[in-house]
């Protein structure tokens, strides 16, 4: 749990949700509308779409709750409700406070008025006197920074000034309760920074906030308490960290269609409300049928070398387990790739001579789970299987980590780390496993894997996937640079006389 600036007042609650359901009807056509109002039998020509589907959770007066979950999971459906954007189809939103929210920025804005009208109309929509937005304008129009174009028409700003603007008003008002909605990368890096201190400051103040966002690092840092909605459900609520986790858990694909089935959660849990459906109750009985034949098979050399088993072992959180499990006639587990729960790149690079393949990637958080979001400070595992298609005299193995912008920040290889390979022949597999801390910061990097080898002097590419693997860093301190080098800092006032205390 993130620091918090002043305990939550648990007594009272500031956003109260209960069986909060929104639903659409969904037409193949126009036409279907009017032939569904008409019908004299009243048929039905429309499919119902749940965006939301009975969401129950509470914000105190003072905290900052986070909502999370993949695109489509209505998340800004249920903001848009709270605000009373959108009229819930069933369930009751209770809200104690006045609001700003930050949905869609500059909404409510008239193209056609200055920057000063827009300012004053907005305050009048939230329920300011004109003499209270005359103590607030100084506020917001330093804030905004764009300087005499407020009193130009915001038809003629560009996209910056247009957001810089909405996103200051949204702010300086002094809401009881903010509600944010990505919003809060707006503009430049510089501003983005005023943005960032000024909900550090709204939080220490006492205002209560609901945010949405994909900033895994923003929710860490800000929020006191986090719910996971995932296909219109609301999967748990609780710590930050936990809800992260079951996050990563979602992201790979380890829940799968099970969850739009509602699974069966205390939406009042404040702990980790870990979910146990059928589907991952059998998907790892599986795996562990597989570990224990694995086993009978192979012996303990076997066990080792294979990183399905190691998969298996981690998605089981046991090594034993009872049962037995189908092998494939080549003696290979029918369980999936470690490379089909993760997100890779569609559009990746890949090239090399054919002599050996990189069958499969893994890439594995300190619980040993199979993820693309990793958390600075812990322990992490890439992991490649390879397979030989002729005899190679000493392959190596390799990883690189790049940003966005494709400069290399870190990497290594067999070769480097004295991990010599023997001789392959064909036919042959081979497991290369790096274990290592993330020091990087928080952000968006990729990852690159290859097979390659030294041949009469020359570099020799057998196999290489290019920026494969996305990796998400989620830190709640970062830095200045490209990595944290985990400084030790002390502080210590000096005395009169010039000695420390």
């Amino acid at each position: 749990m993130p620091e918090m600036h002043g305990s939550p007042d648990t007594t009272a609650y500031a956003i109260r949700v209960e069986g909060l359901t929104k639903v659409y009807k969904l037409y193949q056509k126009p036409s279907d509308r009017l032939r569904e109002a008409l019908h004299p039998l009243h048929k039905v020509y429309h499919k119902d779409f749940y965006a939301l589907r009975d969401v129950t959770f509470c914000v105190g007066k003072g905290e900052t709750l986070g909502i999370i979950g993949v695109n489509g999971s209505g998340k800004s459906t249920a903001l848009k409700i709270i605000t009373g954007v959108l009229t819930p189809s069933a369930g009751s939103v209770e809200v104690k406070g006045t609001v700003s929210a930050l949905l869609e920025l500059g909404a409510g804005f008239n193209m056609d008025y200055t920057g000063i009208e827009n300012i004053y109309m907005n305050g009048v929509m939230m329920g300011f006197g004109r003499k209270e937005m005359d103590e607030k304008l100084d506020g917001i129009l330093a804030f905004a920074g764009i300087g005499e174009f407020v009193h130009q028409p915001v038809k003629t700003y560009s996209s910056g000034m247009f957001v810089r603007l909405a996103f200051a008003l949204a702010i300086s008002v002094e809401p009881d309760i903010l509600i944010v909605d990505e919003a809060l990368s707006v503009g430049d890096v510089f501003f983005q920074a005023k943005c960032y201190r000024k909900m550090r400051e709204i939080r220490e103040n006492g205002t209560t906030v609901l945010m949405v966002t994909h900033d895994m690092g923003s929710v860490m840092q800000y929020c006191d308490k986090v719910v996971l909605l995932n296909q219109g459900h609301m999967v748990a609520q609780g710590s930050p960290k936990d809800m992260v986790d079951l996050y990563k858990k979602i992201l790979a694909g380890q829940y799968g269609e099970a969850q739009a089935n509602g699974p069966a959660v205390d939406p009042d849990d404040t702990g980790a409300g870990v979910l146990r459906d059928r589907e991952d109750q059998t998907a790892e009985a599986s795996f562990g049928r597989y570990v224990k034949e694995a086993k009978g098979d192979r012996g303990p050399a076997g066990q080792a070398a294979d990183p399905l088993i190691q998969a298996a072992k981690a998605s089981s959180g046991s090594d034993e387990s009872e049962g037995a499990g189908d092998l494939r006639p080549d003696g290979l587990s029918s369980a999936p790739l470690m490379k089909s729960r993760l997100t890779l790149n569609p559009h990746c690079i890949e090239y090399g001579d054919g002599r050996a393949e990189i069958a499969d990637v893994g890439l594995f958080d300190e619980r040993g789970e199979l993820t693309n979001l990793l958390i600075k400070g812990e322990y992490f595992t890439i992991k490649e299987r390879i397979r030989f298609a002729a005899p190679i005299e000493a392959p190596i193995f390799t990883f690189t980590i790049k940003d966005k912008k494709g400069v290399d920040l870190s990497g290594t290889n067999t070769l480097f780390e004295g991990a010599d390979v023997c001789p392959v022949s064909d036919g042959d597999e081979y497991v290369a496993e790096f274990r290592q801390k993330m020091t990087l910061q928080g952000g968006e990097y990729l990852i690159s894997v290859s097979c390659t080898g030294f041949e009469n002097g020359t570099h020799t590419v057998y196999h290489r996937l290019y920026d494969y693997v996305n990796l998400t860093v989620i830190s709640n301190k970062n830095t200045v640079g490209v990595y944290d080098m985990e400084s030790q800092v002390r502080v210590e006032k000096m005395s009169v006389g010039g000695q420390g205390r």
